[in-house]
């Protein structure tokens, strides 16, 4: 069992629990270098309440863990602040987030944190954490509008989100994450510091194959994983037949934060945008003119946020599927 070590990068993350979210968490699990402190479950994918089953189903009976390891699994939003109905997509991500997947009842009911535990975990690891938030940023935003100070103590921030320059994965043009709460991806756009936005623009080209998926089932060690992402890839193969495998966008987020050198990035500001309905709702918007941040449009300072355009896959490659088959790996053409 993988114990917690001190010099692993300290990592709240919030999420919409779905099938790449479970990926990522079990990613975290299995890297020595990333330790998640907490779990911040929220709707999104699927339904806050069956997030938070998934979670600790995951805790209880798959990823675990000695006593020195303890994660913290605490209740995130359960609407979002546009007050929309909470659409769940079970045809991408299964019932619970996990595919084909239904985990068994928790006997003991659901053991969960209030959603103000999230201040002492900041106030825990102060400038070791790292929030990686690779769902709807209901949560985040939140504690932005409430804890302003507090949330100033943390070291970076990494967000799955938005689409720039191309194609949505809701709409021609917004990508889920932004367009599910585009209220709160603006606030948490404005008024945090040290953002990475993770888009997909290079989260879609974070594909792991059927093949890739066969050999770690063969050689790892978490039984789940195959189901699901095949789960994953039919409705990704059925939408588009030439599609390789299934893109993991929340996997290569939580990769961020060790692996910044696999990224090309570009700082721009950025405006999300806030229609209640229609083909823009969501949309992220990068200023890219060499005069001007929006502040023309807003009268106040608009901050400058780096994203990233472009991934080396190899570097993805070959750290995925050393950490999930615990077996060194290289990447061959």
């Amino acid at each position: 069992m993988k114990g917690r070590d001190k010099l692993a990068k300290k990592v709240l993350l919030f999420g919409d629990i779905g099938i790449d979210d479970i990926v990522a968490i079990m990613y975290g699990y299995l890297n020595d270098e990333i330790d998640i402190v907490g779990v911040v479950t929220e709707y999104g994918n699927i339904t806050r309440e069956n997030a938070l089953a998934s979670v600790q189903y995951l805790k209880e009976e798959v990823l675990v863990s000695d006593e020195s390891q303890e994660q913290v699994i605490i209740a995130g939003a359960e609407n979002p602040m546009t007050a929309d109905p909470v659409e769940v997509f079970p045809e991408i991500h299964g019932e619970y987030g996990l595919g084909p997947i239904t985990p068994p009842e928790i006997e003991d009911g659901i053991t969960l944190e209030n959603f103000f535990t999230i201040i002492d975990i900041i106030e825990e690891y102060g400038e070791d954490l790292y929030i990686v938030n690779v769902g709807r940023l209901t949560s985040l935003a939140t504690m932005y509008l409430l804890y302003p100070r507090t949330m100033e103590h943390i070291n970076k921030i990494y967000i799955m989100g938005g689409a720039f320059w191309v194609p949505g994965n809701v709409t021609a043009v917004s990508e889920a994450n932004f367009h599910g709460d585009p209220v709160a991806a603006q606030i948490v756009l404005t008024y945090a510091e040290q953002v990475t936005i993770i888009p997909l623009n290079v989260t879609q080209n974070a594909i792991v194959t059927p093949d890739m998926v066969n050999y770690i089932d063969q050689v790892g060690s978490i039984e789940i994983f195959k189901p699901m992402v095949d789960y994953y890839y039919d409705f990704y193969s059925k939408r588009d037949p030439n599609v390789q495998g299934s893109p993991l966008h929340d996997v290569l987020t939580l990769m961020a934060v060790n692996k910044e050198e696999m990224f090309t990035f570009e700082e721009y500001p950025v405006h999300i945008v806030q229609a209640t309905r229609g083909t823009e709702r969501g949309q992220s918007i990068a200023d890219i003119r060499p005069f001007g941040d929006f502040e023309e449009e807003t009268d106040k300072e608009i901050k400058r946020h780096r994203i990233a355009f472009d991934f080396d896959y190899r570097e993805f490659f070959m750290d995925f599927m050393t950490i999930m088959s615990g077996q060194r790996f290289e990447y061959k053409e």
